[in-house]
């Protein structure tokens, strides 16, 4: 049995798969996810996981280098978006470096989702609770 965190088999393997820039987006439940981009999809009932639980582990998983986020996330969502922030402040002090983020429209936002190597689906009922990870490279 896998030792780490992700557990998820489909999750593990697009992480695995993730190079340099490559792109890993999580959604709340009611993102719409391209038929062209592979959906990974977690959502079990209402908040769970949740996009905070999911961002966590990914984020254990992940050497990120850059995340793109919905302007409208830090105007309608600002509880969650600051709980996001403060676990972004813990990945920056695990990697040793800076985390760029990046601010788009939410119409954006949906268009680079076809981008992404997966797009992964929580049970997040919070509105524009998404992020794009941009992978980056461990030496």
């Amino acid at each position: 049995m896998k030792r780490g965190r992700l557990l998820n088999s489909e999750l593990s393997y697009c992480v695995a798969k993730l190079g340099h820039n490559d792109m890993l987006a999580i959604a709340d439940s009611g993102l719409p996810i391209p038929n062209t981009t592979p959906r990974i999809d977690l959502a079990l009932c209402p908040g769970t996981p949740s996009f905070i639980e999911t961002c966590t582990t990914v984020f254990g998983e992940v050497q990120v280098e850059s995340l793109i986020l919905a302007e409208e996330f830090v105007v309608k969502s600002p509880a969650l978006y600051e709980s996001f922030i403060q676990l972004v402040k813990q990945q920056e002090e695990a990697q040793g470096h800076p985390i760029k983020i990046s601010y788009i429209s939410h119409e954006l936002f949906k268009a680079n989702t076809h981008g992404a190597t997966a797009v992964v689906r929580t049970g997040e009922f919070t509105p524009y609770a998404n992020v794009i990870i941009k992978a980056g490279v461990v030496f």
